[in-house]
Parts: structure tokens; C-alpha cells; sequence
């Protein structure tokens, strides 16, 4: 049999091939290099992408040009050294084709992750519980040309990623309302301060576990964390060996859920019924990787593509949702801390993080066991990691609803981050952290408490110092009396004779008035390990 041919077929296959070969051939940057970038300052800077294997590839910064070849897979990289502050720059990277951004500039960019309180928006604007306090004024005060953030699309993955999905954002009236609040009140007081261009590199996303923002490798590393990634696997292979059931089942909740969402819309209205939530919530689909509680699915999609972009350090903001894990959280960050380190190449560069801050109804116990106050010990210990800084956010609770597990000042916890990098990093002569438990003595009936991290002295917010308990050979703890003795705590209780131990706001939501004079409220804490 003679085939026929049809010449207008082999013409449209030639094109495109014609088409698909241009289409591999042309030279491409990796997230999250474009326009309106921010670049770091003073240390080598790495520019990747990829190209046909062997293409030639130069790029050039304001003069400044290097150039390479891709290898056989494509890729190829290049880096920049002790680039100076400014701009606007011009980059253009030329292979085949040119690619060209004149909107670059060069200052502090800061990596910034975490759950929903780093991912909380300056305002509203479609998510009912984000929204800063004085949110209006401080949408239209915010005139930060040189305030730039990329924020990344949630993107699980069960495989390491090369690239994700965003954009930079240059900070304006128009655009601040969708910036994560923590991170754009941060940057702010750093430009203000420093008056560089700041670029911030978030990567957040609200309920995440620390685990999900690890790599696989790092977690397999240490046997007391191995079984998160055990019983991920787990949730996996059943998924997968029931996944038309369970995906039918899915796609039925969806269908449902579509029907109920037209049905409150009609009768609340659109935003009101959002804000009010009255309007259901999507079902979760149900593969475990698309779960953000789910250990190095975050890392995979949302940090691996980010790693090698050069910054001063990262801030972070997390700790909710690991109260399944909270004995587990010191030695959780611990690894995270440094398996970022390893992936970026940049020695240890600075981490600054957020203790968890109150919440629910003030405890009138003197102390009251729960995972949040062990996820905020483990966080004290990490202070033991090198080039490491913490917030202490004990009295950040919204004072007219400490039930909202996302409070608004975050116009305070940008504050204190900025003052947390102002001093271990840039090296400011400041305090800029809050009085940090050393020591205790005992001295007859009562416990003497010597701190670090004490400044220009002890203040009490309040009329007297609250949040000490002390207890004795019995174990049981009982409101002390407590004052300040020059840069030291004196604790005793008429109830206790012989003292063995003190606990500071030892609550989910204790009364906190411990401060230094840079009014940094002081870390909970306790000097036993009953």
C-alpha cells in the first residue's frame, strides 16, 4: 500500500518543529530573577537559568559582565561579587536570545517563611482575617518605591523543584495591601533606618508545619524526627492504592461545596459573607502532598527554587500548627536552621524568628502546661544556634480579642524583627532582644533570676511584676512575689520555705510584665525540667 502525502501536513510539522527548536533554544532566568528585583549587596551573587546545552550565555549588571556556557542539561550560572548598593540597573543576559530588566537595584533582601501570622496581609482585601491594625492609614502611607517583594504561589510538591510561580512588586499605596504585614513592616524600618532598597523573599504559607519547609534529606538525617517522614509515607501508599475512590468522593465534596457557596453568596452577599464566613470552606484535595502539615512538601516547592539567591538572612514566623510535635520543635529548627544554611552555600547566615505569641483567655494558674508553651521553649533553646535572634511576642495578643490566633499589631513584630537585624546583623549598638533568662540562686526562702540581653536595666510594664511562679520539694507552683533587685529578679512566696524552681508566663496566654528598657518584653521560661 503507497501511503500518501499530504504536503500542507509536512509543511505544518516542519514549522513546528522549526518553532520547537527556537522554543528550547531560547535563554531563560530562574525564578525568582525579573524585573523589579532587589539583589544583595556586598557578597557574591549567583545568576541561573537555563539554554540550549553549550550556548553561550553573558549577563551584565551596570557594566559589570560575566560570562559562561550551559552545560549539557541546559543549565548554567554565573555570580556577581560585592555588588554596590543603588539603581535603577540595567540587567541583560544574551545567549541567542536577550533578556532585559531596567528596573533592578541592589540593597538587603531577606528570605522571610512561616505560617499564617508571616503570611497576613496588610490588609483585608479578600481574606476576612488578615489586616494590620490602622490598616487605611497605613495602606496610604505606604510610599516605599524601594520596598520590593516577591512572594511565591503555594506549590506542595512531593519532588524538589527548580522553578515557582511569582513576581516582584514594587510597594506602593496600590500594591502594600497584599504584602505579608511582618515582613513589609520589617523591611520598612530597615529602609528607614538604613535607606537602601530592601527585597523581600517570602515564602509562607498559613497552618504549615516546620517539617513541611525541610528537605527530605535533612529530616532522614535525625532518628528523632524520622517518623514524620514515616508516617507521611504511609498516608501516601494508602492514597495512592485507593485514589479513584477517594478522588471521586473529592470531587463530589467540591461539587456540593460549589452548590452551598452560590447558596450563602445569594443569601449574605459576596465579601460580607466571606468575612463573616458563612460562606463554607473548599474541601481540602485530599493527596498528601498537597497538605501543608506534611513534611518537606513546602521545602520541595517553595524553597528548593529559591535557594542560591543571595541574601543578608531570613526571618520566620511558625510554630501553631506543631503542637503535635512540640517536644520535637527545638530539634525540628535546629534542622531546618541548618539545612537551609547548607542549601544556600552562604556560611550561617542570620535567622531571625518569632516566639509564639499569647493567646485565648488570660490563665489565672500560675502555670499551666500546653504545647504552645513547649513550642515556645524549644524556641528559647534555639537561641543556642549560631547567628540566631528571637522575638518575643508574649504580649502581642489583640487586647479586645486574644482569641484571634492572628493579631494584628504586626506593626510591633516588624519592630522588633528590624531590631533584631539592626543589632546581631548590622552590628547597631542597640538591645534588641528582651531580657533573656541566665541563672538562679537560691537565697534562703527566696530565688534570685539573673538575665542576659538586659540593656540600660529591668522595667515593669503594670504596677507590679506578675507571671512568677516558684514552688518547692513538693513540685507545686503558687503565684510568687517578685521585684526587681538592680539587673536581677527576686522571687519568694510566703507558701514556699525552701524554693527549688521558678516558671515566667508558663501559659498559652500568661500575664506578662517583664521588660528591658528598650521595651522588649522578657522570654517565658523555666528553671526547672520537671
Amino acid at each position: 500500500m503507497v501511503m500518501k502525502i499530504n504536503k500542507h501536513s509536512v509543511a505544518s510539522v516542519l514549522i513546528m518543529l522549526f518553532c520547537s527548536c527556537i522554543i528550547t533554544a531560547q535563554i531563560k532566568l530562574s525564578s525568582p530573577f525579573g524585573e523589579h528585583m532587589v539583589l544583595q549587596q556586598g557578597m557574591t551573587v549567583p545568576v541561573w537559568g537555563t539554554a540550549s546545552p553549550g550556548e553561550k550565555v553573558s549577563v551584565t549588571i551596570d557594566h559589570m559582565s560575566q560570562t559562561t556556557k550551559a552545560l549539557s542539561d541546559g543549565k548554567w550560572k554565573v555570580s556577581f561579587l560585592n555588588l554596590k548598593a543603588g539603581g535603577p540597573y540595567e540587567m541583560k543576559i544574551k545567549g541567542k536570545n536577550t533578556i532585559t530588566f531596567t528596573d533592578v537595584y541592589v540593597g538587603e533582601v531577606w528570605l522571610c517563611s512561616g505560617q499564617s501570622n508571616m503570611d497576613m496581609t496588610v490588609a483585608k482585601e479578600n481574606r476576612y482575617w488578615c489586616g494590620v491594625f490602622n490598616e487605611a492609614e497605613e495602606v496610604a502611607s505606604a510610599n516605599y518605591p524601594l520596598i520590593r517583594e516577591f512572594y511565591t504561589k503555594f506549590s506542595p510538591s512531593l519532588e524538589p523543584k527548580t522553578e515557582v510561580e511569582g513576581k516582584w512588586e514594587v510597594c506602593s499605596p496600590a500594591t502594600v495591601g497584599h504584602f505579608q504585614a511582618a515582613p513589609y513592616f520589617f523591611g520598612r524600618n530597615l529602609f528607614q533606618k538604613m535607606n537602601v532598597p530592601i527585597g523581600l523573599l517570602v515564602t509562607t504559607f498559613g497552618a504549615s508545619t516546620a517539617e513541611a519547609w525541610t528537605s527530605s534529606e535533612a529530616l532522614t538525617k535525625n532518628p528523632d524526627i524520622t517518623f514524620l517522614l514515616d508516617n507521611f509515607k504511609q498516608k501516601v501508599d494508602k492514597f495512592n492504592g485507593d485514589s479513584a475512590n477517594t478522588m471521586n468522593k473529592y470531587r463530589k465534596a467540591v461539587a456540593d461545596w460549589k452548590g452551598d457557596t452560590a447558596k450563602a453568596r445569594a443569601e449574605n452577599g459576596d465579601v460580607q459573607a466571606n468575612q463573616n464566613r458563612k460562606i463554607p470552606r473548599r474541601p481540602g484535595n485530599p493527596a498528601p502532598w498537597l497538605d501543608q502539615h506534611s513534611p518537606t512538601v513546602l521545602y520541595n516547592g517553595m524553597v528548593a527554587p529559591l535557594a542560591s539567591f543571595a541574601i543578608r538572612g531570613a526571618i520566620w514566623y511558625q510554630g501553631e500548627s506543631n503542637g503535635p510535635t512540640a517536644k520535637q520543635y527545638r530539634i525540628l529548627m535546629e534542622t531546618l536552621i541548618a539545612d537551609w544554611r547548607k542549601k544556600w552555600e552562604q556560611g550561617d547566615f542570620p535567622f531571625i524568628y518569632v516566639q509564639l505569641a499569647n493567646h485565648q483567655d488570660l490563665i489565672t494558674e500560675p502555670v499551666k502546661d500546653d504545647p504552645m508553651v513547649f513550642v515556645r521553649e524549644g524556641q528559647l533553646q534555639n537561641l543556642s544556634i549560631s547567628n540566631t535572634a528571637m522575638v518575643v511576642a508574649i504580649d502581642n495578643a489583640d487586647p479586645k480579642d486574644p482569641g484571634n490566633i492572628h493579631p494584628k499589631n504586626k506593626q510591633a513584630i516588624g519592630l522588633r524583627l528590624a531590631m533584631a537585624a539592626r543589632g546581631l546583623v548590622y552590628k547597631e549598638n542597640i538591645t534588641y532582644m528582651g531580657p533573656i533568662y541566665d541563672k538562679m540562686v537560691v537565697e534562703d526562702s527566696s530565688i534570685r533570676i539573673y538575665f542576659k540581653s538586659i540593656g540600660e536595666g529591668l522595667e515593669i510594664k503594670g504596677d507590679k511584676l506578675t507571671g512568677f511562679a516558684i514552688a518547692g520539694e513538693d513540685k507545686k507552683f503558687v503565684w510568687g512575689n517578685a521585684k526587681i533587685d538592680g539587673n536581677t529578679i527576686i522571687i519568694s512566696s510566703p507558701e514556699v520555705s525552701k524554693p527549688l524552681a521558678v516558671r515566667y508566663c508558663w501559659a498559652k496566654n500568661p500575664s506578662a510584665s517583664l521588660y528591658n528598657k528598650a521595651n522588649l518584653p522578657a522570654s517565658p521560661f523555666r528553671t526547672d525540667n520537671w
